[in-house]
């Protein structure tokens, strides 16, 4: 079974037989205890043509030290990624693989580079013995596989322990720095290996590289840099919805419907019988994960309900039905999920996305200029909410006009989406757009929620009954969210009145 650990290090330029100063003059640093020398021996994986390496992912097979095994490695921050370990076996764990499948798609890992090091380490302590960091000076040998370029240096490698401040790292630094140690110019052992491996490139073409498919600042340009921007948010997302990560589901959905929005939103820049079938996949897999984030926000609404009515009204055993109710519906809704993304249709998915975005559909529109053809596509999309705010308010209170706020909702999204797109354009004015429109979607989504809410208090009371418990409290909440629901449409005019258009 796989376990992650958060990892928060700092790297060092040293030479052969460099001298660690003395760090016991670093601040709450009382002893430092020399723990020898440990061999280690590392083949890091990649596919063919290093698609983690370019996002700074890293995979290792390693033996030697106290922590053997399989190690994937993702970029929190700088200095910060999270370990993610497996137990020692000749294969890549599939549950390690299974973080890589956004990226390495229908092929394979390979050995890209072998790293043999020499660690010698030492333990920071503090004046009860608690560990504060762990330095090591490493001598690194580095080979390309198979039968690559050999490369071999010295470095210092910091580590900040589990439960440390991590603020011990710069305290340490500047006792390095004083010492005329320098921070590495490589971010991390593999990254300098591949640079310093490379094997020479004998039949390198020596062709310019061909031009972007739309020349900076027309249209093209524009909507495909926000398109690309979408794409890599979903395959970057993957690993965090399957580590359930928090919030991550909710940010991979978001980046499917704003990828659906865009492609429909200008569809003057690129053509629809291309985009089109992309759209439709892109709905289906917002759908799939759409179970997990509806009954996470659901489940937090009605906790946080409950927990505002007062125990003398808590009639019944409310909680644990509620408790229940959630951990039945979470479940099944993370294994869809995780289910979609397994999918070969997800696959294929990916795959026509890179290849809209290696060989865009342009149209005429996209080799003008990107303010005018963004700005119109924008204004149209607040025409298009306009209409549907204007009938849903129309509407006398009951079902037609819920399912009409919600297509409202819908187009307040659409809206939103596609000023955000247009903002490194419009600048300014599509912020404030988008920033107002976001009021009204806000409200929208209130009233949905309070609509979701209510059918879910029902079917909460129905049960109780069936179970021969009081269903007051559940009826309690259903007013309450009926008042929610009024307060959201009472505050519709207004945030619309100021949701002017571009």
């Amino acid at each position: 079974m796989a376990e992650t650990k958060r990892e928060i290090e700092r790297k060092y330029e040293a030479t052969a037989g460099a001298d660690v100063p003395d760090l016991t003059r670093v601040r709450d640093v009382a002893t430092v205890v020399d723990e020898g020398v440990v061999e280690l021996d590392a083949v890091y994986h990649d596919t063919p043509d290093l698609r983690l390496a370019a996002d700074s992912i890293t995979l290792r097979r390693r033996t030697g030290g106290p922590d053997a095994g399989w190690h994937l490695k993702f970029p929190v921050a700088a200095g910060v990624r999270d370990e993610i370990r497996a137990p020692l076996s000749d294969t890549l764990p599939a549950d390690l693989a299974a973080l890589l499948r956004s990226r390495v798609r229908g092929g394979e890992v390979v050995p890209v580079v072998r790293l043999r090091s020499a660690r010698d380490v030492r333990r920071l302590l503090d004046a009860d013995d608690g560990l504060l960091a762990e330095l090591s000076v490493d001598t690194v040998r580095a080979r390309r596989l198979p039968r690559g370029p050999r490369a071999s240096w010295t470095e210092i490698e910091v580590e900040a322990a589990d439960d440390a401040d991590p603020a011990v790292l710069d305290a340490v630094e500047k006792r390095l720095r004083k010492a005329g140690v320098r921070p590495s110019r490589a971010p991390s052992k593999l990254a300098r290996a591949l640079a310093e491996t490379a094997p020479d490139d004998h039949g390198h073409d020596d062709r310019p590289d061909a031009p972007p498919p739309a020349a900076p600042g027309t249209a093209g340009a524009a909507v495909l840099a926000y398109v690309r921007k979408q794409a890599e948010a979903i395959v970057a997302l993957d690993p965090a919805v399957r580590r359930d990560l928090p919030d991550a589901v909710h940010q991979l959905r978001v980046a499917c419907r704003r990828l659906r929005s865009a492609l429909k939103t200008y569809r003057s820049v690129l053509d629809r019988n291309a985009t089109d079938p992309l759209g439709a996949e892109l709905k289906w897999l917002a759908g799939e994960l759409g179970a997990a984030r509806d009954q996470e926000v659901l489940a937090e609404r009605l906790r946080a309900l409950l927990g505002d009515v007062p125990r003398t009204l808590r009639r019944g055993p409310v909680k644990a039905r509620l408790r229940v109710w959630d951990t039945a519906r979470t479940g099944d809704a993370r294994r869809k999920a995780v289910a979609a993304l397994d999918s070969d249709r997800y696959l294929a998915l990916l795959d026509r996305l890179d290849a809209l975005l290696a060989d865009p559909p342009l149209r005429e529109a996209a080799s003008r200029d990107a303010a005018k053809v963004l700005a119109r596509a924008v204004r149209k999309d607040h025409a298009r909410l306009a209409a549907r705010v204007d009938h849903a308010l129309s509407l006398a209170p009951g079902r037609e006009r819920d399912l009409a706020l919600h297509e409202a909702r819908k187009a307040a999204k659409r809206a939103r989406y596609a000023a955000d797109a247009a903002r490194p354009t419009l600048g300014k004015p599509a912020k404030k757009f988008s920033r107002r429109v976001k009021k009204v979607q806000s409200l929208l989504g209130e009233h949905q929620d309070s609509v979701v809410a209510r059918a879910t208090l029902r079917d909460l009371a129905a049960r109780a009954h069936a179970a021969g418990e009081t269903a007051f409290t559940w009826g309690l909440l259903y007013g309450r969210e009926e008042a929610a629901a009024d307060a959201a449409e009472r505050g519709l005019p207004e945030a619309w009145a100021r949701a002017v258009p571009l």
